[in-house]
């Protein structure tokens, strides 16, 4: 075939060969585009593949939603003796908001806060239009019934999403349920996507090809085939049923990008673009329409909102933790107190927010003359960079190697977390000698309050090198929102109870 440079021009010869291969009788008008290619035919039975999965999947969590629905109407009904239909109403209304708020869309099912985000938003909605419903019928409306299915509804129904999520990931860290990809673009930004995508295969791209500006243009080294330059995108898209088409780099852009939307819409691939802005997620970007132009705009700033919302979520839940907490870290003191003389607690200077020091609370996990001791072993750390770790460092007492395994010495942190010096989540505290010998981009950790736990505790901990910890503690500084603290969380709590990276 004759390779133009239009590739939406390719993608007419493409049709035309359809066309003559396959007879009158199917359209391209028609919604089932490269079906009756042989191995399209054949992707679409394969089990391996998520066009085949996502269908499945989406029928697991509405089964999954209508199971957890029926446990809770029917829990409720028998705790509370209920006799109205408030709960099982208040049931088919939450149904119907996940529904309607994309909780089953096979695009964001899988991937991203999406779903949770109908979750909760279905919780909220249908408890208001509950309550809108028996105010405008008159009916008195029995408010613990329709809270406690509300509230159970919500909970249930995350976990379940959450186990759904797990399993489906699993599955894509073995090269299931993957979506066929094909990234294009110059060499350099190919290689740096390819490689974020495989540092996330639970995202779901499984990366089998590339395009670059020519075909004789050195490979991106990455052990990924060149399929084809960048006009042969929609016949390479045909050939290797491609399911998606991500567009990196400089190369593509303006009227080019446009025409390829239109050839690749027209075989039934999804076309995404990589913006190139370096550790920006989602929450900081949006889009505003401007003269007929689709501009990016990128939060600079935390909206006061925001900033408040956290300050209220690390009082109060850090309240209710230490509360709770306060039997264990007596405990854990006792027990340090009998194992090794010296104090049960351990404070330390500490930098925290625009480089204010602050006291920095810890059980005690050493012998008290660990800091003089510390010199003698600077050779000895298994950290690269500022931060000093040994995965046997003998001036850990026997008892401190139980609570750190547990990160049990960090919990009179919670006092700093309810004074206002820390928060639960951000970057850990450093010492006022690591300040000193950070470069411009590092004191960027220290434009957020220090936090208890944060992206490095659930990606690794101690076990990280000293660029990685950076390079998580600037994504979390830059794109810091009270979900994404809500989700480190969660996540804590699994790396903490395994005790992974923890010395």
């Amino acid at each position: 075939m004759t390779i133009l440079e239009d590739p939406a021009e390719n993608m007419d010869v493409l049709l035309d060969r359809r066309r003559a291969a396959t007879g009158p009788r199917r359209s391209w008008a028609s919604t089932e585009p490269f079906v009756t290619h042989p191995r399209k035919a054949l992707a679409a039975f394969d089990a391996e593949h998520w066009g085949s999965v996502a269908g499945h999947y989406v029928r697991q969590a509405m089964a999954l939603d209508a199971v957890v629905a029926a446990l809770v109407v029917s829990g409720v009904v028998l705790v509370a003796g209920a006799s109205s239909a408030w709960p099982a109403v208040a049931a088919a209304v939450f149904l119907l908001v996940v529904a309607f708020g994309r909780g089953y869309d096979r695009k964001t099912l899988g991937d991203g806060p999406v779903e949770f985000q109908a979750v909760l938003r279905a919780g909220l909605g249908s408890a208001a239009i509950v309550a809108l419903a028996s105010v405008a019928l008159a009916v008195p409306l029995p408010r613990l019934e329709v809270a406690a299915t509300v509230v159970l509804l919500s909970v249930g129904t995350a976990v379940g999403r959450h186990a759904l999520r797990r399993s489906l990931h699993g599955r894509r860290s073995r090269g299931v349920a993957m979506s066929r990809t094909l990234v294009v673009g110059d060499a350099t930004s190919v290689h740096h996507l390819i490689h974020d995508l495989r540092g996330a295969t639970y995202h779901g791209y499984q990366v089998i090809g590339v395009c670059l500006p020519a075909i004789t243009d050195r490979p991106p080294q990455d052990g990924v085939p060149t399929l084809g330059a960048l006009a042969d995108i929609p016949q390479v898209a045909y050939d290797h049923q491609v399911d998606v088409v991500i567009v990196s780099g400089s190369e593509l852009s303006g009227d080019a990008l446009r025409r390829l939307s239109w050839a690749l819409g027209r075989a039934g691939v999804d076309l995404v673009v990589a913006p190139g802005l370096v550790e920006v997620l989602g929450p900081r970007v949006h889009l505003r329409p401007t003269a007929g132009l689709s501009l990016l705009e990128v939060e600079t700033s935390s909206p006061r909102r925001r900033m408040l919302a956290k300050s209220a979520l690390d009082r109060t839940l850090g309240a209710m933790i230490l509360l709770a907490a306060t039997p264990v870290i007596a405990l854990a003191a006792l027990a340090v107190r009998l194992n090794s003389r010296g104090p049960a607690f351990f404070r330390q200077r500490r930098i925290g927010v625009d480089g204010r020091e602050f006291t920095m609370w810890k059980l005690r996990s050493m012998y008290i003359d660990a800091e003089e001791r510390k010199a003698a072993l600077l050779a000895s750390s298994d950290r690269d960079g500022l931060m000093f770790k040994m995965h046997d460092d003998p001036r850990i007492t026997r008892v401190g190697k139980l609570l750190r395994r547990y990160s049990i010495d960090e919990l009179p942190q919670l006092w700093n977390v309810v004074r206002g010096d820390m928060s639960l989540v951000g970057p850990r505290p450093p010492l006022p000698a690591e300040v000193d010998e950070y470069h411009d981009a590092v004191y960027r950790r220290l434009r957020v309050r220090p936090g208890l736990t944060g992206l490095w505790q659930v990606s690794g901990r101690a076990d990280l090198s000293w660029d990685e910890s950076i390079r998580l503690d600037l994504r979390y500084v830059d794109n810091w929102s009270v979900a994404m603290d809500l989700m480190i969380l969660w996540k804590t709590g699994r790396a903490v109870f395994g005790g992974s990276g923890a010395y």
